[in-house]
């Protein structure tokens, strides 16, 4: 995926709300070390929810909060006997600083329910987009997939299971005319950790490996289907299981399937 593309995709406000698996956090982590423009986008983003909290966060100036102050801490005025009369003006002052300061809490836990509100919304919404855009791609993939195999210029080659694995299989989508190889792997079984399915067009007569491709990423592919080299001239096709970066010839121990054209 490319810079733009991860950006774009939303997974950086999720990191950003503490929204993703750890491992996701951790993936994230990475690849803003490994790119400035993420790492920058990251720091954005945190200032973006930062400002917005604090453009919802009630002021008070420092002369009303002394003025309040001054207020609570007046002291009862001294009852003189020959002037019974009292100051209602002081408990009105009272009354109404009270009220100032109750009305200022309702405000704030208000404007911090608001807030939180805004940042659920922004989740939801960037959760929203990544999984439309992985059905987007899902789907693309999928009618990429069924347009190779009605295509009625490919030759469809079986590839059947060999010694070392007898039940797995695969077939290949191959347009002579334009030399286009696709694999339809979904016939073989997961490779171990540390190995890759390398694909070979082979001439038999004498026996020509080439090597067209490797099945990279394979447990991310869910149809299991994968374009690979073009090749103009083949007798057959084999799928072999080689070490992570693939192998100069195949290793015939390790054969999974093999079938002519």
């Amino acid at each position: 995926m490319e810079t733009k593309e991860y950006i774009e995709s939303g997974i950086l406000e999720l990191y950003v709300y503490g929204s993703l698996t750890e491992s996701e956090s951790e993936e994230v982590a990475a690849m803003a070390k490994k790119h400035p423009e993420i790492n920058a986008e990251i720091i954005a983003i945190e200032k973006s929810v930062v400002a917005l909290s604090s453009s919802f966060s009630p002021f008070q100036s420092a002369e009303n909060y002394a003025k309040i102050k001054e207020k609570l801490n007046l002291k009862a005025p001294e009852v003189i006997p020959m002037a019974p009369k009292k100051n209602w003006s002081q408990y009105i002052g009272w009354a109404a600083a009270i009220l100032l300061l109750v009305g200022i809490g309702f405000q704030y836990n208000q404007l911090e329910e608001t807030n939180k509100q805004v940042v659920n919304a922004t989740t939801e919404k960037a959760k929203i987009e990544k999984e439309r855009n992985a059905l987007a791609l899902k789907k693309a993939a999928i009618e990429t997939n069924l347009a190779v195999i009605k295509d009625e210029k490919n030759t469809v080659v079986a590839l059947g299971g060999q010694a070392v694995a007898p039940e797995s299989s695969a077939k290949v989508y191959w347009n002579k005319e334009t030399q286009v190889v696709y694999v339809d792997a979904s016939g073989l079984p997961e490779p171990p950790k540390g190995m890759v399915y390398q694909v070979w067009a082979l001439k038999l007569n004498p026996l020509t490996p080439t090597s067209i491709g490797l099945l990279d990423n394979f447990d991310k592919n869910d149809q299991r289907f994968f374009a690979v080299s073009n090749t103009g001239d083949a007798q057959a096709f084999g799928i072999t299981l080689e070490p992570a970066g693939g192998s100069v010839s195949p290793t015939l121990e390790q054969l999974y399937t093999l079938g002519k054209v």
